[in-house]
């Protein structure tokens, strides 16, 4: 990757995202927590949920990630609350084939995903960015299942 690759990637945008990411209080007593972890760079994304009437109303996340992976967990974080599994389901796909197929960006209110699209090119990195949203979804599904018991 060359310095000019790497300048083209990490945008003014993706930085300040990653500086600002929203909801990092863990909550304390979450109904699902969801640990997932890169094989690729080892960046982790942990998350709390708690679900009422198949809504996220309470989101806690702990980040140690690429600026990537912290600014899709920024953008994640700062629309989560009041989602429900079919819409994190639907950004998580939009963002995947986004990064995978060069698809259409992700559908609202996950549409500031939009600033990841630069890194289509870079497969080593989706893992880091993907890891948010299959956190959330993993961990809404573990709520669901828990509300159900």
């Amino acid at each position: 990757m060359s310095e000019n690759d790497l300048i083209k990637l990490y945008s003014g945008r993706i930085l300040a995202l990653a500086a600002e990411i929203p909801n990092t209080t863990r909550l304390s007593s979450p109904q699902a927590t969801v640990k997932k972890r890169s094989p690729l760079c080892g960046s982790t994304v942990t998350v709390d949920v708690t679900v009422e009437d198949g809504r996220i109303v309470a989101y806690g996340q702990d980040v140690k990630a690429c600026a990537l992976g912290q600014a899709a967990a920024s953008v994640v974080g700062a629309n989560i609350i009041g989602r429900n599994r079919a819409e994190l389901e639907a950004a998580r796909e939009g963002l995947k084939g986004m990064l995978k197929q060069d698809g259409p960006t992700p559908p609202a209110p996950f549409d500031g995903l939009e600033v990841l699209r630069p890194a289509r090119d870079y497969k080593n990195r989706h893992a880091s960015i993907m890891l948010a949203l299959d956190a959330a979804v993993e961990a809404v599904d573990q709520a669901e299942q828990a509300n159900c018991a």
